[in-house]
C-alpha cells in the first residue's frame, strides 16, 4: 500500500520534505516511521490524515502521515 509521509522541521535536514512509502498490508505507523529511516525518540507528534495518531495504529492505502520533532520554545 501507498502512503504519504510528510517530516517537517528538524525531521527534514539531510532526508526528504514528503515521500510516497510503500508498506505492506497491516503495516503500522511506526512501520512507516522506521521504512523512513528516523530512530526512536526523533518523532513525537504524529498526525495520521490530520488527526492525532499513535505508533501502534495501522495504516491504510492512502493515509498521510504528517511527522514532527520534539517541540520546544518558549
Amino acid at each position: 500500500m501507498k502512503v504519504t509521509v510528510k517530516l517537517f522541521a528538524s525531521l527534514r535536514e539531510g532526508r526528504f520534505d514528503e515521500a510516497a512509502l510503500d508498506l505492506g498490508e497491516g503495516a503500522t505507523i511506526a512501520d512507516a516511521i522506521a521504512l523512513a529511516r528516523l530512530r526512536e525518540g526523533e518523532v513525537t507528534v504524529i498526525f495520521r490524515n490530520a488527526r492525532h495518531a499513535e505508533p501502534a495504529e495501522a495504516l491504510a492505502e492512502g493515509d498521510t502521515l504528517s511527522l514532527f520533532p520534539p517541540v520546544g520554545g518558549g
